[in-house]
């Protein structure tokens, strides 16, 4: 994943290559890892635990891809200094010792990793510590058994440490498992998918924290009862999360926690690992494979090789409070793959593309459809808003706009006031004459359906929104209901391209830029809106460091009732060559009809 040309020219198909890419990020980690230290820095920007811990966490994560290179014997040349680390962090008359852990506490969070490597290599690591030394990193790690964590995929942390436990053959809690299956069984919403805790969002922590630790019970535990249920909850998830990958490698970028990167596909590792008959090997392979070719293309490490906070680059003013320097080494949880052996059937396969996958697919657990453009070269989420209890920042941006893209990505808010910081794109915003845009957050109610996202929001408490999401073909209308007792401005916006010049056509505004191509058009059936576009501040998009453009709708709606309506449309080719939608709004009754063919859909509100 490093910038050198070496490594983007690592073709990534065979076991060797895939290695390969992980020792550079080990490498490049080596440089940063003084010799006898117990944790190591890799940038001064903080989170919100102390700095202390936050190198324990970047020391850990690499953890994460060392273990499976030691299942296949593999990784002397970086071994001994992490043993050598770990033996002094878990030793509390050491100066190196990581410390006793509080309620709530981040060194929880990073032993799930230790877990792993005892669960995936027994006695090959146990031998590596004195008897001593062993004792201490069983009394370090049992910490967790009884700790205060937050009710959510935290759950899983003791669970691994539990496993290693068992595998290992070291004391281990049997009913603190038990007990934290249960609290997470609360939470769970059926169809394979969860919550990240009560009332929480469906984002990727059920992917990459869910089932994947899920999967590595179901392996490895030998309690066969709750493997069958996590392993048949685990495929049909599948059967809805693979809609999140295009045909390129992209995978939908979405929630928060995006630093983590390919982290995005660490339930394929989990697939893969546990030989799940949902996909062939070669469909899994390729999803794996494309997606860490796709992070080799992006610019995703500084000079010397060490991974940044960001997402397709360097960003950290779309960080969480919980994002250090190290943080983005979870990524590593991908790399799980390597713990297979050469032989493996995962790697023998043949990679096959994606499977022929539907135009439309709804998801109703996650409130969301995912759209695929022709030969999934695209995928659209539409998503019905979700709220994140903590407030991280960029909440909004991360999880309550409208469609989210695959190649767009989206924007994060840069500023309180004013367009060009707000983050306009995807989403419907609203200001009563002071240029302080209020848009979608919590919604007041959510209904999926076959045909469309309905949801109802308040972005004033005297102003309400019904809004309706309604996939066709290559475009999404949206439909907005807005009774309101004020005067508002209102404004909308497509998908945001890399800056360019807008054209103006009809009601529509079209963006042709090198990244692609993004269009919205007014459908509004009384209210005529501008057609237009905002630049926003470079480090505005996720997805690339300039500036962007997105197009948009503006006007103003009177007190009382007022309907907006748009088609909106984005693609990787030059130009949207398919024609807006046509709409007919009617007593209630929607009618929408492709002016290019006799497709129409119709439905009542």
């Amino acid at each position: 994943m490093l910038a050198a040309n070496q490594e983007k020219s690592n073709p990534l198909s065979t076991r060797q290559e895939v290695a390969a890419a992980l020792n550079r990020l080990l490498e490049a980690l080596d440089s940063q890892f003084p010799a006898g230290s117990s944790r190591f820095s890799l940038g001064d920007t903080c989170a919100h635990y102390a700095t202390d811990i936050a190198r324990m966490e970047g020391l850990s994560r690499a953890l994460w891809g060392l273990f499976p290179l030691m299942v296949a014997g593999n990784e002397e040349r970086w071994s001994d200094k992490y043993i050598a680390a770990i033996v002094r962090g878990t030793d509390p008359h050491d100066a190196g010792y990581w410390g006793d852990t509080g309620p709530y506490d981040q060194r929880l969070v990073e032993m799930a990793a230790y877990g792993l490597g005892l669960a995936l290599l027994q006695d090959k690591l146990t031998a590596r510590f004195s008897e001593r030394e062993l004792n201490n990193l069983h009394a370090w790690l049992n910490q967790i058994t009884d700790a205060v964590m937050p009710d959510s995929n935290w759950n899983y942390f003791a669970i691994m440490v539990q496993l290693g436990f068992k595998r290992a053959g070291l004391p281990f809690d049997q009913a603190a498992i038990d007990r934290r299956f249960a609290m997470m069984e609360a939470y769970y919403l059926g169809d394979g998918w969860y919550s990240d805790g009560p009332g929480r969002p469906k984002d990727y922590y059920i992917s990459m924290a869910f089932h994947f630790y899920g999967l590595i019970y179901a392996t490895l535990s030998g309690d066969e009862a709750r493997a069958e249920v996590l392993r048949e909850r685990a495929r049909l998830f599948a059967a809805d999360f693979i809609y999140m990958s295009a045909a390129d490698g992209a995978s939908v970028p979405f929630g928060r926690s995006l630093t983590y990167r390919f982290a995005m596909v660490a339930f394929w590792s989990a697939v893969a690992f546990s030989q799940l008959d949902v996909f062939t090997p070669g469909i899994v392979k390729g999803i794996i494979l494309r997606h860490l070719r796709w992070w080799q293309k992006q610019p995703i490490t500084d000079r010397d090789g060490i991974l940044t906070l960001g997402f397709a680059c360097p960003n950290l003013a779309m960080c969480e409070d919980y994002n250090s320097p190290g943080s983005p080494y979870w990524a590593l949880k991908t790399y799980l793959i390597l713990a297979l052996p050469e032989a493996h059937p995962f790697w023998q396969a043949e990679e096959q593309p994606l499977p022929a996958l539907a135009e439309k697919h709804v998801i109703p657990h996650a409130q969301q459809i995912l759209m695929h453009s022709k030969d999934s070269q695209h995928v659209v989420m539409l998503t019905a808003g979700q709220l994140e209890l903590n407030n991280y920042v960029n909440t909004e941006a991360k999880y309550t706009k409208f469609a989210y893209s695959s190649r767009f990505g989206f924007t994060i808010e840069r500023g309180r006031y004013g367009l060009k910081h707000a983050a306009c794109d995807n989403m419907l915003l609203l200001a009563e004459g002071d240029n302080y845009f209020r848009g979608r957050r919590e919604c007041d109610a959510v209904r999926v359906d076959e045909n469309y996202l309905f949801s109802r929001w308040s972005p004033w408490r005297d102003v309400h929104i019904d809004s309706w999401q309604i996939p066709f073909g290559e475009w999404h209308l949206r439909l907005h209901r807005v009774n309101s007792a004020r005067r508002l401005q209102t404004v909308e916006g497509g998908f945001a391209t890399l800056k360019t010049e807008p054209q103006i056509r009809g009601q529509g505004c079209f963006l042709l830029a090198d990244n692609g191509s993004s269009a919205i058009v007014d459908l509004s059936p009384e209210l005529n809106r501008q057609p237009e576009s905002v630049i926003t501040p470079p480090n505005s998009s996720i997805m690339f460091a300039a500036c962007a453009t997105i197009p948009l709708l503006s006007g103003e709606i009177p007190p009382g009732e007022s309907w907006l309506c748009c088609a909106v449309a984005a693609s990787g080719a030059r130009d949207i060559t398919a024609p807006p939608p046509g709409l007919t709004l009617t007593h209630g009754q929607v009618v929408i009809n492709d002016p290019a063919s006799e497709r129409q859909l119709s439905f009542s509100l």
